[in-house]
């Protein structure tokens, strides 16, 4: 009878180890994915539930739409001037640390806001403190990490984490109407505060250190041709792509956030009963999800550049269905809107992240993704601030939309002519 020689025994020994590794890191990768996920919906269903809390806020204080959405605006500043310090956070101090931090300011943020009496209380809680805590729970550690999980299938990952803005939305939005309508929004924001202190202790106890290790398979995989070439961020900022990608995520964000800012006050002025128009708007999130996945899906088949052009029309088709709709009210036109402009609510953003991430390759990209996320901060402050400014001053709808369909061109005109940006 034969028998297998030592030589061989040790290399089948070898080969079931590395098959045993490989599969314990798909299953740690996946636990990641999770995690980036839950913290992705919590900090932006937390942050986007203030589109609902304006009505009731403004309609209390007496403020004008500017006012209250000069909070909403100061959490997307604040989140995008964050964003390079919680680079070059996590690249020093980890994820442990960076995550903490950032639920522990949402959580204080929601339990000030609940006793909030003037302007400038709102604007430190949820303004200051919310945007500084969706940044540490937000697209600049998550991507960061989950490099470290899914090397080339990033886009694929982030395309999943993105999608939390939709889950966000949809889950806490309707429930937001709904706990108002009971509680008040005073006793919502508090209770909103407690649930996000509430999940600081569990967040801590698990194995960080595991998860910033990242998975060999992934280091294994990568390029072998690549070089670090050494990229800081003065270096990256002299390059035309940096500037390329910081454009379309200012201006994309300026037409999205003119809108999504007031899209449930912009409903109930149409007509809508409000928990409708709450739940209409949080339903984006089911579409989100597709929007999301199959813009990623379509990067891998048809290429970036065609994909991405093509969520920019989508987007575009969803404005015109939002100005028909203060004319005819309907279920349809609303249905229409919903999936065309929330689908494509972010669907970019894994395109663009992954590309920033692989032209910025080296030790310093979480600094340098970072301080290009400035760009959607800024985009996003300017274009909710400036959407209620237009409203106040037309008291309508009309001259907002036409700005943002502006804004959502320019956002668009990278990819047409970046080279860079159409590989």
């Amino acid at each position: 009878m034969d028998q297998n020689t030592p030589k061989e025994t040790t290399a089948a020994t070898s080969k079931k180890h590395a098959a045993s590794t490989q599969r314990e890191a798909a299953r740690t990768a996946l636990v990641v994915l999770a995690l980036c996920f839950t913290l992705a919906v919590l900090g932006r269903g937390l942050s986007e539930s203030f589109t609902v809390f304006l009505k009731p806020i403004s309609q209390d204080f007496g403020w004008d739409r500017a006012q209250v959405v000069s909070i909403y605006s100061l959490t997307w500043l604040i989140s995008g001037l964050t964003a390079p310090f919680v680079g070059r956070l996590f690249d020093h101090s980890g994820p442990r640390i960076v995550y903490a931090l950032g639920l522990f300011l949402l959580g204080s943020a929601f339990l000030i806001a609940g006793h909030a009496q003037a302007l400038w209380q709102f604007q430190l809680s949820i303004g200051l403190c919310v945007g500084i805590g969706v940044a540490f729970i937000g697209n600049v550690p998550n991507s960061i990490l989950l490099g470290r999980w899914f090397g080339p299938r990033l886009p694929t990952a982030m395309a999943v984490v993105y999608s939390a803005m939709g889950g966000g939305v949809l889950a806490l939005l309707p429930a937001s109407q709904l706990l108002i309508d009971h509680l008040g929004w005073r006793e919502t924001y508090q209770l909103y505060g407690f649930a996000a202190l509430g999940l600081l202790v569990p967040l801590l106890l698990l194995p960080w250190r595991m998860f910033a290790a990242g998975s060999p398979h992934v280091a294994k995989r990568t390029d072998p041709g690549f070089i670090d070439n050494g990229w800081t961020l003065l270096s990256a900022m002299r390059h035309h792509a940096f500037w390329a990608l910081f454009s379309t995520f200012f201006f994309t964000a300026v037409g999205m956030y003119a809108i999504a800012a007031q899209i449930v006050a912009y409903l109930i002025d149409a007509g809508f009963p409000p928990l409708l128009a709450a739940t209409a708007w949080g339903f984006s999130g089911v579409v989100l999800v597709f929007g999301m996945l199959g813009v990623s899906a379509l990067d891998g088949l048809i290429g970036r550049r065609p994909s991405v052009l093509l969520s920019y029309a989508i987007s575009i088709l969803g404005i015109f269905l939002l100005w028909l709709l203060q004319y005819y009210p309907n279920i349809i036109l609303l249905t229409g809107f919903v999936v065309c402009f929330g689908s494509m609510m972010g669907s970019r953003g894994p395109l663009i992240t992954a590309t920033a991430m692989k032209i910025f390759r080296g030790k310093r990209v979480g600094t340098i993704f970072g301080t290009i996320s400035i760009g959607s901060g800024l985009g996003s402050a300017f274009g909710s601030w400036s959407g209620g400014l237009i409203h106040d001053f037309t008291h309508g709808y009309n001259l907002l939309l036409a700005f943002a369909l502006a804004s959502v061109i320019l956002g668009m005109i990278p990819f047409l002519v970046v080279p860079a940006l159409r590989e």
